[in-house]
């Protein structure tokens, strides 16, 4: 059997994060089983589907890198066969025309919720002779699901699930417009796109009762199902935004890596063994759904900081140049021309060792673009001082005559240290804060290196001036 997987969003809104999570598990058990992973907009919902929601699916699920085998399916053109399903399943009566109105509907709801029962439809036309049926009004059809007995799943994460047939009603699977269900559509789709695993969150479970009664009224093979459990916030309550970014592309411009959030991802509800960093041949060679635990799964922003900080670590360097200066090039007061871009990328060696996330290490390498006078934050202006300009004044003369390599400038520095009889510290401090404005950088042999002679001697020279007051 042909492993194929799917994962199927609803254009209402952003892709979140659990959806993110269930693309991925869907994805890595395709690869490892040698299968497809195929895309299916569900956007039957007409009113709520919108281009923009099914842009951002596609952009976050090509930054995550997880790509579909095969072009997207639309649910929505596909409704002629939905209902050409609805209707072969009238013809061999396994569903049946109901007439019932809206206000009969409503009628049974609350009869049933005033004695205590679930509301569901009471079967009053399943076995009712259609000549008595009421002119004018276009009937919806519902499927005639077995009241007898149980429906079982022997589901690969939930293990045997299982439900009263007594407790499910006749679902409509054509409503009275001729627009088939989502829960209808789901099942013909799934099967014409001979999809064997189901793999989706846990709270389409109760879903899976009455889809695989049409599987069965069909006589169609069913595919296996695994429901994986919900994520969290961090106080156990369904993850929503006020637990931080919800959408897969927030956490994009938060400057998490793909990498690093699928990475996260991957463990968050599966394991094996003590291995927290595995890149996606790892993933796609480990991931089996043995591995999904039943539990919902807490999201843990200070674990998924730490890993994007590994990640950041291992990418390279090149890239992550690239990633900085997209973020530097909207700021004010930058210039990110050739120059810069040389700059950032000699010290992103160093940059990326003290780096969280991209805004960080964007934030760390913009001094390097800063072009014209250097912001002095406060920190960095208690450097600035009449003892600072004289260090500053001695460097910069040691300086000019210095090859300008991380090696010679650190030597540079060490005899100035020695030759004013203070320590490596309280020269290096007065520089960075000359440098980049702040007290905090990578090495100042490296950092000087990168800014290069003629640019560090004018930034030193302009502190030297702030300082002397």
């Amino acid at each position: 059997m042909t492993i194929r997987t799917r994962f199927a969003p609803s254009p209402t809104g952003l892709l979140h994060i659990g959806g993110a999570r269930t693309a991925l598990f869907n994805f890595l058990f395709a690869r490892h089983h040698g299968g497809q992973f195929l895309l299916r907009i569900e956007d039957t919902d007409r009113a709520r589907s919108t281009e923009a929601a099914t842009r951002a699916i596609l952009d976050s699920l090509e930054w995550l890198g997880l790509h579909a085998d095969e072009p997207a399916v639309f649910q929505s053109t596909r409704a002629a066969r939905h209902t050409e399903v609805a209707r072969a399943l009238l013809a061999a009566g396994q569903a049946y025309r109901c007439y019932a109105s809206a206000e009969e509907l409503r009628e049974m709801r609350e009869q049933a919720m005033r004695e205590g029962r679930p509301p569901r439809y009471d079967g009053r036309w399943r076995d009712r002779d259609p000549a008595d049926a009421p002119a004018g009004v276009t009937p919806a059809i519902r499927l005639r699901a077995p009241r007898e007995g149980e429906t079982v799943v022997d589901d690969l994460v939930q293990g045997s699930v299982r439900v009263g047939n007594a407790e499910l009603d006749d679902m409509i699977i054509l409503r009275s417009d001729g627009t088939p269900t989502y829960l209808h559509a789901v099942v013909v789709d799934d099967h014409d796109m001979a999809i064997s695993h189901v793999i989706r969150g846990d709270d389409h479970l109760t879903n899976t009762f009455r889809q695989v009664q049409i599987y069965r009224a069909m006589g169609w093979d069913e595919p296996r199902f695994a429901h994986i459990p919900l994520i969290h916030g961090p106080d156990g309550a369904k993850y929503s935004k006020r637990h931080g970014a919800e959408g897969v592309l927030e956490f994009r411009d938060q400057g998490f890596l793909p990498e690093a959030l699928c990475n996260y991802l991957l463990r968050l509800g599966w394991g094996h063994g003590d291995s927290e960093i595995l890149d996606r041949a790892e993933a796609i060679s480990l991931f089996d759904l043995d591995g999904v635990g039943r539990g919902a799964a807490r999201m843990d922003f200070a674990k998924l900081t730490h890993v994007n900080a590994v990640w950041i670590r291992g990418t390279d360097d090149r890239r992550l140049t690239d990633e900085v200066l997209a973020r530097l090039r909207p700021r004010a007061g930058l210039v990110v021309d050739a120059t810069a871009e040389a700059r950032v990328l000699s010290l992103m060696p160093h940059l990326k060792e003290r780096a969280r996330t991209l805004v960080e290490l964007a934030d760390n390498a913009a001094f390097l673009a800063l072009h014209g006078t250097v912001p002095y934050d406060d920190k960095a202006r208690t450097h600035l001082t009449p003892v600072g300009a004289a260090l500053l004044t001695a460097v910069a003369v040691r300086l000019a005559d210095t090859d300008f390599t991380p090696a010679a400038i650190d030597q540079a520095l060490r005899q100035q240290a020695e030759a004013s009889a203070v320590k490596l510290g309280q020269i290096a401090q007065p520089l960075r804060a000359a440098l980049t404005g702040s007290t905090s950088s990578p090495g100042i042999d490296v950092t000087l290196a990168a800014l290069g002679r003629e640019e560090s001697l004018r930034r030193i020279a302009a502190a030297i001036d702030v300082a002397r007051g």
